[in-house]
Parts: structure tokens; sequence; C-alpha cells
């Protein structure tokens, strides 16, 4: 399908979402308007629960937004059909956290699955396929292992093969660098960037790593409160002056997201009123 190249491939206008909760519904997206450039790495980051891995369930079409668009290549994917849903998941790559990896089948059988599912393909370029997949993340050799007889870090890279095995527009990443020892954290991220520019893809890594994001990164989203606290480059984001952004940057225990969760004073539960109340 034709696009025009400066045109975001993801965007989302006034989005509001919310998930139901016990009589009241709890706002986790708040109007927010949002563009993903196309053959960029955009990171989205922020505090825990601030909507994150949302943006990547409404941009999948797992969830559906309470009000405005989300827009894939100008679709509107809350507004898809059955079919044009699944036309458009084939070409969105997923990395799920921890890698999410069949646990009964072997490495190539994992990367396979996909080519098999969504495609006609022969088995002769299917394995060919697989085989280019698994060398670009450097574990063809690793062929045959099952997941349990692999690392944390190689389940990782086996994960992102089989996402980019339908050589998707769109591959997602959910926290790929959670749980990750220096040395696997640095070559996924060095294969996320990689991988991104070879194969002209767009990346969206919602992550809590704040140096190797940046590191890769061409552009950061900071998301608070449901709306964008920051954005732009790596470096104007680092040197944003607002609070929140100040406090995620410099890793503040305190400051706008509280220590304490809200709750009575302490002279309230540990008062006199507060003990003849417990």
């Amino acid at each position: 399908m034709p696009h025009d190249s400066d045109s975001p491939l993801v965007e989302f206008v006034d989005v509001t979402f919310a998930y139901p909760g016990a009589g009241t519904d709890r706002v986790i997206l708040d109007s927010l308007s949002l563009s993903v450039p196309r053959g960029k790495v955009t990171a989205l980051m922020g505090a825990s629960g601030g909507g994150k891995t949302t943006v990547l369930r409404l941009i999948g079409g797992q969830q559906v937004a309470n009000r405005g668009k989300v827009l894939f290549e100008g679709q509107d994917v809350g507004r898809m059909g059955r079919d044009a849903m699944h036309a458009a998941r084939r070409r969105m790559g997923m990395l799920f956290q921890f890698g999410a990896l069949f646990t009964d089948l072997s490495v190539f059988e994992n990367v396979a699955f996909p080519l098999r599912e969504h495609t006609a393909l022969n088995e002769a370029l299917v394995r060919d396929i697989v085989l280019m997949k698994l060398n670009a993340v450097g574990l063809r050799g690793a062929r045959d292992l099952m997941p349990s007889e692999i690392s944390g870090g190689m389940a990782r890279r086996v994960a992102l093969a089989r996402a980019i095995a339908l050589d998707p527009e769109l591959i997602m990443y959910d926290e790929p660098f959670a749980g990750l020892d220096p040395i696997s954290l640095g070559t996924a991220a060095q294969l996320i960037r990689r991988l991104n520019d070879a194969l002209g893809m767009t990346s969206i890594i919602v992550s809590h790593d704040l140096e190797e994001t940046f590191r890769i990164a061409d552009r950061v989203v900071i998301l608070a409160n449901g709306r964008i606290a920051a954005e732009g480059t790596p470096d104007e984001v680092r040197h944003s002056e607002d609070p929140l952004v100040q406090q995620f940057v410099q890793a503040q225990a305190d400051g706008p997201v509280h220590f304490h969760y809200p709750g009575p004073t302490l002279a309230q539960d540990f008062g006199p009123v507060g003990r003849r109340r417990s």
C-alpha cells in the first residue's frame, strides 16, 4: 500500500481509555495525542502504571479506545472488522516481556510458527527464512535447542527472530531489557537498533531501562497521568525542566510521583483515634 513517507505510521488522536473498575473507571490515557514516525525507534517511558503497555494493546487491537482514534497507516484500529484487524496484525511484530516462547517447540519451530500460521510458503522456503532470521540475531546454531536449554537473553533473541519472521512494518517491544544481564542487555539493544535500520522498520519500545533506551532511541516520550509529560530526542528529554520528568530521569524516590500511596496520615493511623478504630 503506497503511503506518504512523512506521515506517521501510528497516530493517537485525542485518545481516552479507562479499564472498568469496581463502580468507577480507572482512566489510564486521558485525551492522549501521539505520533510515531516511520523508520524510527520511539521509546515510551514513565512510571509504572502510566499507560505505556496500554498504548501497545490499543495499537494491536487487544483494547479499544473509549474515545478518540488509534490510527495505523491512517486506518482506525478501533473500527476495523475481524479480517482487517488480522491483516493489520500481520504487518506488526510483538516482542513480549520475557519472550513468551512456546515451551514445547524448538527454537526453529518457534520462529517458523508465524510463517506457517499466516503464509502458504513451502517448507524449503520456511526453513531458509527461519535460518536467516536466526542468523540475524546470532542464533542460527541454536536452531534445534528447546527453550529450556537456552538462557534468558538467548530466549529474548529467539523471540525477536520470531517477531520479525513476517518482515513487519512495525515492531513493538514490551520491556525487552527486563531481567537481562549487562552483556545480554547490550546485545538486545544493539539488535533492536540494527534490525530497525537494516529492515526499514518502525519500532516502539516500552522500557524502564533509561541509559540503554536513551542510547538507541531516536525519540523518547514520557507518559504521566495519562498524558505526555515530555517528548523529543533523548538529549532534549534528559534536560527537560519538568519536575516529573526530572524525577524519572534522575531516579528520585520522591517527587511528583509520591513514595507513599495515598492514605491516612501517620497521626490518624497511630494516634489514639486510629488505634481505637483498628
